[in-house]
């Protein structure tokens, strides 16, 4: 494919503070844990379903530990030595906790308790690795999409549409359908339960949904030949607890950014380091594709001005990832195509950001966003805006395409728009498959001079932000041009300092040998 003329000494450098970065955050975060951590550890461990006030039994049973003092040694030895003691099942502990029958104590014998949470804990590790051998199965035998692979959103607010509507997309050649979160559910401490019908600008992300949609995506996968892959959001306060029901229920891609809930949502920094380590170590076991956000950066700061932001954090998040055992194609690094349309030559501008960040990360499955902050409500300039971004997507060899809606600034697309929107992007992909092998950047052109001068605000930011810290670079406002601190944002009392004693039996099951005693 053409190349720009980049400097390879020069992304090692900004790459080289990235990692600085990302472990600076781990260094400081690893000794500490969150309430959704350990909710996610005891789902994982068996423990699901809600009381007869519908509050979920994770909730209960780490809400227990903490009022008895005993979650800061993990959840895992201290539920593995009450079901060893009274010879009952994780979720029957849960239960009667609950239910105020059964009041948990630290461990009489913590190797014990130890070796018993984690010959549970290889329990759900070998079920989660028959949910990836079988999607590598369907893989190898249906087959998928030529990338760039064409993302869809559903978001009717009641899965049983979702998955009609899921259907009709995967038909029409959509070959990713992401089910959209009910708006609010990121400030959630807590997974709704069961299978539901009345969410608001989306359907609520549980386990029963992801189970639903699952088995019809696999349903229509068999009927057409090609393997669909699903996405949801591994976000917000429940971010652990929704990567270990999506590693259950076999999800293919998730929304797991390092930063994105502090940033936009208002989540408490620290929270958010924690949770985003254990989630991503969960979906790195899956074999989960995770999608980062920094194509929302540039709804609120200038996509000109702030490029090298973009750049930075996706620079930022492929650390963090590698921390959590991520592998370089699990890595859906965003970015976007939010250019003013009257900006003179604002394609060209386009096309070297996406050209840079292909080349930066040859190897990650990198997710591009379509215009939204400047679409009108003029669906035939959205239609013209949208054809532009499918041509950069395919010229520059993107690999996760979120498909563009002319109908975008108007209401929450209709089956046809998202149609018309597929058969755009087909008609884009298929003229001009190959053009990318026939064409060359003009050296010391304006789209390379343009990729360079990113870099280089790239590689400066990140020596900044290496000698300041991420936490006071994002108190500066330097992403997306909105500031927070680490104090402040929803969840900060959901975080707890590890015990000396503490153990948690996935990530030694979970995580690349070398990673593992970091992690501890």
């Amino acid at each position: 494919m053409a190349q720009l003329q980049l400097d390879a000494a020069q992304i090692d450098r900004a790459r080289a503070s990235a990692r600085k970065i990302a472990h600076q955050v781990f260094d400081g975060m690893h000794r500490r844990t969150t309430t959704t951590v350990e909710r996610a550890t005891v789902r994982l461990l068996g423990v699901d379903g809600v009381d007869e006030n519908q509050v979920p039994l994770p909730n209960r049973l780490v809400d227990h530990l903490r009022a008895q003092g005993l979650l800061s040694l993990g959840a895992a030895p201290v539920l593995a030595a009450a079901m060893a003691k009274h010879g009952l099942s994780a979720q029957a502990v849960a239960e009667r906790v609950a239910q105020g029958t059964l009041e948990l104590a630290r461990p009489a014998d913590l190797d014990a308790a130890r070796t018993q949470a984690r010959a549970l804990a290889q329990t759900m590790c070998a079920r989660i690795a028959a949910n990836r051998a079988q999607r590598d199965h369907y893989l190898r035998t249906l087959g998928e999409g030529k990338a760039p692979w064409l993302y869809l959103i559903v978001a009717t607010g009641n899965i049983f549409e979702d998955i009609k509507q899921a259907r009709a997309a995967a038909e029409q050649g959509a070959d990713i359908i992401a089910v959209i979160r009910s708006t609010g559910q990121s400030l959630l401490d807590y997974v709704p339960f069961g299978a539901t019908t009345e969410g608001f600008g989306g359907t609520y992300a549980t386990q029963e949904n992801f189970k639903l949609m699952r088995a019809a995506l696999d349903e229509v996968g068999q009927k057409i030949g090609r393997y669909i892959r699903l996405t949801n959001y591994c976000s917000g306060l429940c971010m652990p607890e929704i990567a270990a029901m999506g590693a259950m229920e076999r999800l293919d891609m998730m929304l797991n950014d390092s930063m994105y809930g502090i940033i936009f949502r208002d989540i408490n920094m620290q929270r958010t380091f924690v949770d985003q380590f254990f989630s991503r170590m969960v979906n790195a076991y899956a074999g989960i594709i995770i999608n980062t956000g920094e194509d929302n950066y540039l709804t609120t700061a200038d996509a000109v001005e702030a490029a090298h932001t973009v750049l930075a954090s996706d620079l930022i998040n492929e650390q963090f990832a590698y921390i959590s055992g991520l592998e370089p194609w699990q890595m859906g690094l965003g970015h976007a195509f939010e250019i003013n349309p009257e900006l003179e030559n604002g394609f060209l501008w386009e096309l070297a950001h996406a050209q840079l960040i292909r080349q930066v990360f040859p190897e990650a499955s990198l997710k591009y966003m379509p215009p939204t902050k400047f679409m009108t409500g003029n669906i035939f300039k959205g239609q013209v805006q949208d054809t532009l971004f499918n041509t950069v997507s395919v010229l520059t060899q993107q690999n996760i395409h979120l498909l563009g809606m002319m109908t975008e600034a108007i209401h929450t697309p209709f089956i046809q728009d998202r149609f018309l929107s597929v058969q755009n992007a087909k008609y884009v992909f298929g003229t001009m498959r190959d053009l990318h092998a026939e064409i060359q950047f003009t050296p010391g052109g304006q789209i390379e001079r343009r990729a360079q001068q990113v870099l280089q605000e790239t590689e400066d930011i990140l020596a900044e932000i290496e000698r300041t810290g991420l936490p006071a670079a994002i108190a500066q406002g330097t992403f997306a041009d909105i500031s927070r601190t680490l104090t402040g944002g929803k969840g900060l009392d959901g975080v707890l300092d590890k015990d000396a004693d503490y153990y948690n039996p996935f990530p030694e099951l979970m995580l690349p040998q070398g990673a593992q005693g970091a992690a501890a």
